[in-house]
């Protein structure tokens, strides 16, 4: 409330005050010194025009002890003193403000330089508080700084990548359970997104040599010659090594955008149904388990998935009355795609086709649940039995189902 919010509120109340009886009158007091937060002597005073007010232009201003260029120099020690707070500051101005005017850091009158020694920690703190509001805006609005690597790696979202063979995108899946702590293995996928070929690799903990390993893995198992990377923006997946290996290998590297999950949208989908459906969201983070899933990764798991697994290709999206509407073209397996496409050359449509006689998918299908029963095996000698809610939606190929049926 400002002063003459104050003084109109007083000339409301003394109207009252002076009709009222002595129990009115306390009342008035009480509140008024409640709101306005006066001593109640003085109030008393002022009801009985006993005290003279003043408009704001007759008042006398108090005389500042500290001008401007007190404050200039306190500013310019703050300053050196790394933006110290007024208790440890006041120090530094006792003990060291003589030596900063010896080597001539500060320039200015003994007069000035004995007000600065006078200062009270709590008057600093006072004076500085505009410098330090200004300091704050100036680190939030400040321009922030992104890695070089950044803007060297071009942004690319999932309708400008380039769907031609061997365009490839990775991501990173976490298993840390319920904590980040420590070293945890994280699977590394890619696919290529004109076949939608599937390749996995457990990596333990975040290393980027260890990610640009496992790449090299999935790489080297892929039938398709890989002519693009698109990670997202993690740094173990995004980094020097990585920028290093694409340009040696002549392999175009690009990026997503910040927080848009969906420039990576054909390896987020795999990530829910390749290794989130076996695995669950438990914590592995022992080398037994990685050897378990590695073993999976490189074997049943890719076999199955892309020779036995179709997919749909979306072939248009309209949006009609505010609703999407999609059409797909016919599930083919990854298998398939690459059998029917004359750009995969005719060795590695033969070395494919071989393979895939020598298959059984149903034995494949057994392997995968022996491994995801064994992996769940090793989890809970570990961990020991964990207890969780029943879901009606379990299969015998994820983990949880046999976290439910005590094995």
């Amino acid at each position: 409330m400002n002063y003459e919010a104050k003084k109109q509120y007083m000339n409301t109340l003394r109207k009252e005050y002076f009709k009222a009886d002595r129990k009115g009158k306390t009342a008035i007091l009480n509140e008024y010194c409640k709101r306005i937060k006066e001593d109640r002597k003085y109030a008393i005073k002022k009801f009985r025009y006993k005290v003279k007010t003043k408009e704001a232009h007759e008042r006398k201003k108090r005389s500042c002890k500290y001008n401007k260029e007190v404050v200039a120099n306190l500013v310019k020690v703050w300053d050196i003193f790394d933006h110290s707070c007024g208790q440890r500051l006041k120090t530094s101005l006792d003990d060291e403000l003589d030596r900063l005017v010896r080597f001539k850091e500060i320039t200015c009158s003994d007069e000035i330089i004995k007000k600065l020694k006078t200062m009270s920690p709590a008057t600093i703190d006072r004076k500085l508080k505009h410098e330090k509001e200004v300091l704050k805006l100036n680190f939030k609005y400040g321009k922030k700084k992104q890695s070089t690597l950044l803007s060297e790696v071009p942004v690319k979202n999932s309708l400008e990548q380039d769907r031609k063979p061997g365009n490839t995108q990775i991501d990173c899946v976490e298993h840390c359970g319920a904590s980040v702590a420590g070293d945890y293995i994280n699977s590394l996928a890619a696919i290529d997104i004109y076949f939608f070929w599937w390749e996995g690799e457990a990596v333990m903990g975040k290393g980027q040599q260890r990610a640009l390993q496992g790449m090299k893995n999935c790489r080297e198992r892929s039938p398709i010659d890989w002519a693009g990377m698109h990670p997202d923006n993690g740094s173990n997946i995004l980094n020097w090594h990585i920028y290093k290996y694409a340009q040696e290998e002549n392999i175009e590297l690009s990026r997503s955008r910040l927080y848009k999950k969906n420039d990576n949208c054909f390896i987020e989908q795999k990530n829910s149904t390749h290794i989130r459906r076996p695995l669950g969201y438990l914590r592995f983070d022992t080398e037994e388990e990685q050897k378990i899933i590695n073993d999976l990764y490189r074997n049943e798991l890719r076999l199955y998935k892309n020779f036995f697994q179709p997919v749909m290709k979306l072939k248009e999206k309209t949006k009609v009355k505010g609703k999407s509407h999609r059409k797909y073209d016919t599930p083919k397996t990854p298998y398939q795609r690459i059998m029917e496409s004359k750009k995969v050359d005719s060795k590695t449509k033969e070395e494919l086709k071989e393979i895939y006689d020598s298959l059984n998918p149903a034995e494949l299908k057994r392997k995968i649940d022996q491994k995801v029963k064994k992996l769940y095996v090793v989890y809970k000698n570990k961990k020991g039995s964990p207890e969780v809610e029943v879901s009606p939606n379990l299969t015998s190929s994820m983990v949880s189902y046999y976290m439910i049926h005590q094995l």
